[in-house]
């Protein structure tokens, strides 16, 4: 019975499904009109889930985080009961925004324009001369404009719309996926944000197909196979995607398949000898997976037993809908997200972040994108303008193209996209965002057909 249980371990994951995808015009002006700009936060950001705050960093009652969205400035506060709740950062008083800086503790939050004190639940408990209102008193009448919000996977979500559906509804098939890895229990251990000269999108698109890994991320054919063919690409109703992209053996785009470091570093990290593997490169990957299940919960990682085969070696990449992207591993959760300037189409704002499983007794350092950092160190949150200093070699490689997208999108040479099949995630993430501006979604799920794939094409 135990070995009938556990065989779904050695099964790849089922695909999702793949929507109808017509042909879908996706122009330059998208990235650089105000008006489409416009558009795009009156009737799509402010109707969907969006990950902001983490959960672990609001302990106590009274700790709360700030993330602006756009034009808006959003408060996630930690509840007597436990709960968190979300509030518009703005009193209700004459508008000033209640609080500058990130996070913090309160026991009221007090406006410093002139006093008007709010608890964490968001309402009035103080005025100023509160006798000389001819409406009456406001405290207890007036409160904190209230968001919807729930929390998942360690993530505090919240929904500018009132009517809002389950975040879990919305997640669809990511939520059952995400719920396989310990991503609550993980400790951030690289972030970077950094204010980028382009549209929001134009990071997006990029995180939403791997054609453009032979090019610009050359190093990744050390230990990802970058063939679209061996890649499988997942929709679904919901507006989502994901990528599946095998690991723990040379591409063939190396000669030979030529072992490199980082994968003999770690062949020899689970007791692998690269030498051993010679002319047999392509059975690197199961012997990892082996020894990894063999391995790992005596050394602590015991969420393994959690997870396939294949999610011990390879990288599963979600696009969450809008503007969340993340290459999930056993190991790791890399958190990739874009947020759209206040007023200018062609900045925005972008995260890249790493959180790190914290297996019992491991002290090895975290290898994360920018490199390795010490198990247990405390990560600075540096904000940063493109160019300033590397985010990491793969994130540096991202946004030197993307800035210069940006500015071949202003081109009146600019016709068009022309997407090959392993693209298709692109247009279908822009038909969603149309679909969000014409009025049909959040209403219902569209375009959707249940026919699964292997790749793109």
């Amino acid at each position: 019975m135990a070995r009938e249980q556990q065989s779904w371990r050695h099964e790849p994951a089922p695909p999702w499904q793949r929507p109808a995808i017509g042909k879908h015009p996706i122009p330059g002006h998208r990235y650089t009109s105000r008006e489409f700009f416009e558009r795009e936060f009156e009737h799509m950001w402010t109707k969907v889930w969006l990950l902001l705050g983490r959960e672990s960093e609001l302990p106590n009652p009274g700790d709360w985080q700030m993330e602006e969205v756009g034009p808006e400035s959003i408060l996630m506060v930690r509840q007597a009961d436990g709960r968190i709740r979300a509030f518009y950062n703005v009193c209700q008083h004459r508008g000033n925004r209640l609080v500058a800086s990130a996070q913090g503790h309160v026991r009221r939050f007090v406006c410093k324009y002139h006093g008007w004190a709010f608890l964490p639940d968001g309402v009035l408990d103080f005025a100023q001369d509160a006798e000389d209102f001819p409406d009456g008193n406001p405290c207890g009448k007036v409160r904190l404009k209230e968001i919807p919000c729930e929390t998942f996977a360690g993530f505090v979500w919240v929904n500018m719309d009132p009517h809002a559906g389950s975040l879990r509804d919305y997640l669809g098939p990511i939520w059952d996926d995400w719920s396989m890895y310990p991503v609550a229990d993980m400790q951030r251990y690289l972030a970077y944000t950094v204010r980028v000269p382009c549209n929001w999108k134009v990071i997006q698109d990029n995180f939403n197909e791997s054609y453009h890994l032979r090019a610009v991320h050359p190093q990744a054919s050390v230990t990802i196979e970058e063939g679209y063919r061996d890649t499988q690409f997942d929709m679904c109703a919901e507006g989502h995607s994901r990528m599946i992209m095998h690991a723990g053996y040379p591409a063939r785009s190396l000669s030979g398949r030529k072992l490199r470091e980082p994968l003999m570093a770690l062949m020899q990290e689970w007791d692998l000898d690269p030498e051993a593997f010679v002319g047999r490169e392509r059975e690197i990957r199961p012997a990892l997976q082996q020894q990894k299940r063999k391995l790992g919960p005596a050394r602590g990682y015991t969420h393994y037993d959690n997870l396939r085969d294949e999610q011990l070696t390879d990288f599963y990449h979600y696009t969450v809908f809008p503007n969340f992207a993340v290459s999930v591993t056993a190991d790791g959760f890399h958190f990739l997200r874009t947020r759209p300037h206040p007023t200018d189409p062609e900045q925005c704002i972008f995260d890249n972040w790493f959180y790190a499983t914290e297996p019992a007794g491991d002290t090895a350092p975290v290898m994360t994108p920018a490199g390795p950092v010490a198990r247990g160190a405390r990560v600075e949150h540096v904000v940063l303008d493109y160019g300033d200093r590397s985010v990491g070699v793969g994130m540096d490689q991202d946004l030197s193209i993307v800035t210069g997208q940006q500015l071949g999108f202003r081109s009146r040479g600019f016709e068009g996209v022309y997407l090959s099949g392993q693209e298709a995630r692109v247009r279908r993430y822009h038909e969603v965002i149309d679909e969000y501006l014409d009025g049909t979604r959040p209403h219902g799920r569209l375009n959707a057909r249940t026919v699964p794939i292997r790749s793109a094409t």
